[in-house]
Order: C-alpha cells, then structure tokens, then sequence
C-alpha cells in the first residue's frame, strides 16, 4: 500500500489482486467507525458483557448452523478461483479494504429472488442468490460484498444468528399468560436494532466499493429490478424524500405500521440515508484516514455510546419533515397551537377534513391527503423466517 493510504496492483495482505481500480484502504479499522449509532451502542454494550461469548459458543451446539453449513456446500456452488472467480476477487478486496484478516467463505446458491446474508457463530458465512448475481453489474456486486463483509466485521452474525433463535424460541412458550405482548416488545426492539444494523452494513459497502451511485443503483434495482433504462437515481431519491416529508400524521402512522414487521428498512430510505452519510464529515474523515481503531475497542464507553446514540436520534427528529416528527419536535420546543395541528393531523379518522383545511387538489380531497394506491408498504415478499431459511436481501 503507498504511503497516501491508496491501495496498489499487488496486496501484501494474503488477498490476492486488489481492485481494478485505486482505492483506498482502511488498516486496522473498527467497525464502529461505520456502525450507525443505534447499532453501535447496543454491540458496545453486548460485548461488554462480561461471559457473553462464552454463552454463544455453549449455545451454538442447538443451532442449526452446523446443519446449514452443510445445505450450502452440498446444494450451493462455493466461490473460489475456480467458481464465480470476479466473486471470489471481490470479496478478498473487501476483505483487503476493511482489513478483515481471515476471508470468510462464501456460496451461491439458486434463488431467482435477490438476496444475500450473513450468518454463523463461529465463522461467519457469506451467502447470495443467483437473483442478486444476476441481477447486479460488477460494481453494484461490490457493494454488496462489502456490505455483507461489514455483517462480519461488526460481528452482526454472531449477535442476529443466536438473538432469532432465542426470539424463535419465545414464540414457542407465548402460551404463558402476558407472554405473546412481551415477546412482541422484544421482537419489535430487534427488528429496530436488525434494520439498523442494515444501515451500518451499507456503509460498509460504500467503503469498500467507494462508488456512490453504484451503491445507489443497487438499492435502487433491489427495489425495481434489472431496467436501469428505466430508472433514475435523482428520481428514486425523491420518492425517499416524499415518504419522509408527504401526507399528515396519520400517513406517519402508516410508515410506523408498515415498518414494524420487517427487518430491513425501506430501499429508497436505505438509498437516502446512505447519501445523507456519504456527505457526512464522519465520511469524509474516514476516508482522510481518521477513524476508530480495533485496539481501541476494548476501552470503549457504554455510556459515551449510548449519549452518542441518544443525540443522533434526537437530532433527526429536529431534522426530520416528518409531520409527526416534526410534532414531537414541536413539543419538545413547547410550540403552542399542537392541539389545533393534532385536530386537524387525525382529521381523516373521524371523517372529513376540518373547517380550516384548504382543498388543494380539486377533487374532492382535504389538502396534503395522498390517495392509497391499496399497495402495501413492503412491495418485497418478507415471510418472517429468520436468517439461514428464507433470508430477506441485504444487498
């Protein structure tokens, strides 16, 4: 590697060739230089644990991970020099890129729907869907590789594979008087911690691929399909900043309703954040060669993590356009006419819009109201198995 932190033809690193083309590298980098701070805050604070791991390992034995491990090498196709060789490349640059010291093993396996995941206590495994494969050019791939390297790296695999079985588990004790609302609580807490955790993988796959809108049109595909023809990255980012902004609060309702259920967030969302982060000084000085370091990780403030994650949050419901975000905003700064905006917000449940609300569209609609295309939120089919049966996508 030269001294400007650029990687050469030829790595050093046991990796093999480095990418194509230039691009820089991050020695010795934590993952919680990436991590969104949700994310990061509750992995600070499960490997502070003392005796955690040592739980997993004893745990990992009524898992099915041995079993899976054996599904993929029989039933799926392993990369390697020999097979899906521009796979095997691209995952030993993100390897390489993020200094991930032990490659992890990687398959594909036949599935027309796009999708990829990472899973395992002990190694972790990467697997795609021939759907993605074929579904992604070169650099769209790259992203997803490092995206899922990022899964490895921030130790997601370890935390979501043992975390589903003991929320499996749960489900099948709810008979226990109170249980089903308990376990819901601590399943709505993990799919919100999961789609996180997607945030923070995105970014890893920025760092690596280092191509924003090929990251953009990956997103984009995954929502759309293969008619990039079709499509447009400034379009697709608008209808993000539609959802945020468009409809009163009951639409905000919806999105909270419509989301509940999944694990990943929304793709256009996934895009806009992901530009949001790329513009980001946090970005720009990873990329400049400042970040966290993995010999610090063990002096890490539980606490600090925590504030840090309280502050984001606080500061995208100040940000947000979101009118029940920016309701809550409103009460925090101790606005004055929030019974007047609620009554006219929750106008469409009780029939009619208020006296007050101007009709902007001639036809008949109150003003800001979107009519419902009966679509569902998820237009991707999401059948609430965990990780390792029916995978969601994570490119």
């Amino acid at each position: 590697m030269s001294d400007d932190g650029l990687e050469q033809n030829v790595s050093d690193h046991g990796h093999g060739t480095v990418p194509s083309r230039r691009r820089r590298r991050f020695p010795g980098i934590s993952s919680r230089a990436y991590e969104h701070p949700a994310d990061r805050s509750a992995l600070v604070a499960l490997r502070k644990l003392s005796g955690f791991d040592t739980v997993f390992k004893a745990l990992s034995g009524l898992l099915p991970e041995r079993s899976l491990r054996l599904l993929f090498l029989s039933d799926s196709v392993r990369v390697s020099d020999a097979q899906f060789t521009h796979l095997n490349d691209m995952l030993r640059d993100a390897c390489y890129i993020l200094d991930v010291e032990k490659v992890p093993p990687m398959y594909v396996t036949q599935d027309p729907q796009p999708n990829a995941m990472c899973i395992g206590l002990d190694e972790p495994i990467v697997v795609v869907t021939t759907g993605l494969v074929e579904l992604l050019d070169e650099e769209e791939m790259r992203a997803v590789v490092g995206h899922e390297v990022g899964h490895a790296l921030s130790g997601h695999a370890v935390y979501r594979t043992i975390l589903l079985f003991l929320t499996n588990l749960a489900v099948r004790v709810a008979w226990i008087p109170l249980g089903n609302l308990a376990i819901m609580a601590i399943v709505t807490a993990l799919r919100e911690w999961f789609r996180k955790s997607e945030l923070s993988a995105d970014r890893a796959g920025l760092l690596v691929g280092q191509d924003l809108q090929a990251s953009m049109r990956g997103l984009m595909k995954i929502a759309g399909g293969n008619h990039l023809h079709e499509m447009n990255v400034d379009a697709f980012l608008e209808q993000a900043e539609e959802y945020e902004a468009g409809g009163d609060l009951r639409d905000s309702v919806l999105k909270i309703l419509n989301v509940l259920p999944r694990t990943h967030p929304f793709a256009a969302v996934r895009a806009a954040e992901l530009r949001k982060w790329a513009g980001s000084r946090d970005h720009q000085r990873i990329m400049d060669g400042h970040y966290s370091r993995r010999t610090e990780d063990k002096d890490t403030s539980v606490s600090d993590s925590f504030r840090q994650s309280a502050a984001h949050y606080a500061n995208d419901v100040k940000q947000s356009k979101d009118p029940l975000m920016k309701l809550v905003s409103d009460i925090a700064g101790g606005a004055g006419d929030l019974g007047d905006r609620m009554r006219r917000g929750f106008a469409g449940f009780t029939g009619g819009a208020p006296k007050d609300t101007p009709n902007d569209h001639g036809d008949g609609r109150p003003g800001g109201h979107r009519p419902d295309d009966g679509r569902p939120g998820d237009t991707r089919p999401d059948d609430g198995r965990p990780d390792g049966e029916a995978p969601e996508s994570d490119g």
